[in-house]
């Protein structure tokens, strides 16, 4: 390296040398002004020097460069030369050892591969078996639910028979007794009526007496009905299985009478509400305020819901219970605009949830209950509270019955007492003649007893005797 090193040194400091140099002449150019030609011309010179030199230089760096290359790659064979002598030993053994590896490798590939022949036909096996137990139990289970089900026809066909025969039995005792009550009242009406109309009498006055106390209770727990009702539509704590679930609290606590289905409640619209309450008007024209009951059930918001409280997934019940929520608002805010027009109905509708568990979920969101209620005026009901409402309003119904039915009472006592009056002018004329009769049957008597006095000097003929001769008589 040290013919490489002594160029590269000459050059920098020629270089260093003519870069001083050149400074100079500019430093003395700048302060001093021109020089004469002379020491111009000198200053030629030299850099031309310097520049062959430089070229000189340059040209030996390149053949110093080009000779270590060549040195470098003669160097590089002679290594991969003593590599291969050194590696050719070792070739044969590892040829052998890739055959055997090769070899090997094949046989336990082949007996894997066997194996997992023959698991395919094990497996095949047990899933032929498995078919043929799964036929057999499915014509087992046929056979044990046809005859379950004969058994239970045979059950049912006894028991219709067992009940026919008792309601046969219960309605012939009935009509029994019926009769024998029948004949009971008919014995004894004409001699205790007078007694029992008059404890009839005492009896209802004593009830009336009772119903005009017992309205002003009734009207003070109609006060306390709509407090309670009150308090059941400002909650602030918290298709069909719907309808079916309302239909029969509907029709368990309620009369026919006191409810509708499928009716419209809003004026010039064609929107039919589930159920809907009959309500007395404030008009004493006869047309009643319509109170709308809907029945909703999100399940598959309500399913999701659960699912992912199951899975504690808290973000996906999170989703489910927002989701929940805006179908229940969705549903209240549809009810408001579709089935609300007071004073045709009243001022609220009712959206019944049929499952206590969707309700106390309704429950859990904060505000949705009063928001609801303030913004549709829809209140949200679970099948707990509709039935204590429900009760609520039958109760206020009896109590309106009681008002109106007592006027009716009255009228039917008082026709009652008419037709007594009348029935006691009938006995009157009834005693007169039997007293009429009972004076001819005493005039009778005497005429007898006359008649008998003038026989009694009479011989009597024997009864024979006395037959045989009516009986002539009769026939002549």
């Amino acid at each position: 390296m040290m013919p490489l090193e002594n160029p590269l040194l000459i050059a920098a400091v020629i270089g260093g040398f003519f870069v001083l140099t050149l400074i100079a002449a500019a430093i003395a150019a700048r302060w001093f002004g021109p020089r004469p030609p002379s020491l111009t011309d000198a200053f030629t010179a030299l850099r031309e020097t310097l520049q062959e030199q430089q070229q000189r230089h340059d040209r030996l760096l390149r053949e110093e460069l080009a000779q270590a290359r060549t040195e470098a790659q003669a160097l590089a064979a002679l290594q991969r030369q003593e590599l291969a002598a050194h590696m050719a030993p070792f070739q044969p053994q590892f040829a052998a050892q890739q055959e055997s590896l090769r070899r090997v490798l094949g046989e336990r590939l082949e007996a894997l591969a066997n194996e997992l022949r023959a698991q395919n036909q094990h497996l095949a096996q047990h899933q032929q078996q498995a078919n043929e137990h799964a036929r057999q139990n499915r014509e087992e289970l046929a056979r044990a639910l046809a005859q379950f089900g004969a058994q239970q026809l045979q059950q049912a066909t006894a028991l219709r028979s067992t009940l026919d025969e008792a309601l046969k039995t219960l309605r012939q005792e009935n009509s029994d007794k019926l009769e024998q009550m029948r004949q009971t009242v008919d014995e004894k009406l004409h001699a205790t009526l007078e007694q029992r109309l008059g404890d009839s009498f005492k009896h209802v006055s004593e009830r009336l007496e009772q119903v005009h106390k017992g309205l002003g209770e009734m009207q003070t727990l109609a006060s306390g009905v709509g407090d309670l009702k009150r308090v059941l539509t400002n909650v602030k704590s918290r298709g069909i299985f719907g309808e079916t679930q309302l239909a029969a609290l509907l029709e368990q606590m309620l009369t026919p009478e006191q409810y509708a289905t499928n009716i419209i409640t809003k004026p010039d619209s064609n929107d039919r509400v589930e159920f809907a309450l009959r309500l007395p008007g404030r008009e004493n024209n006869g047309d009643p305020v319509w109170l709308p009951i809907d029945a909703k059930f999100p399940r598959e918001d309500y399913e999701r819901l659960l699912d992912a409280q199951e899975q504690a997934d808290t973000q996906a019940a999170n989703a489910a219970a927002a989701a929940l929520e805006r179908r229940i608002r969705d549903d209240a805010k549809t009810i408001a605009s579709k089935y609300l027009a007071p004073p045709h109905t009243t001022d609220f509708a009712i959206l019944f949830v049929p499952v206590e568990g969707l309700y106390a979920e309704v429950l859990r969101r904060p505000g949705l209950l009063e928001d609801v209620q303030r913004q549709h005026r829809v209140t949200i009901t679970g099948p707990t509270n509709l039935l204590a409402f429900l009760n609520s309003l039958q109760m206020g119904f009896r109590t309106l019955a009681l008002e109106q039915r007592s006027s009716e009472v009255w009228q039917v006592l008082g026709a009652v007492k008419t037709e007594f009056g009348k029935f006691g002018d009938v006995l009157d004329k009834v005693r007169k003649k039997l007293d009429e009769a009972s004076n001819q049957i005493d005039a009778t008597g005497v005429r007898t007893r006359a008649i008998n006095r003038k026989l009694r000097d009479v011989q009597a003929l024997p009864a024979s005797d006395a037959e045989q001769l009516i009986n002539s008589d009769d026939d002549d």
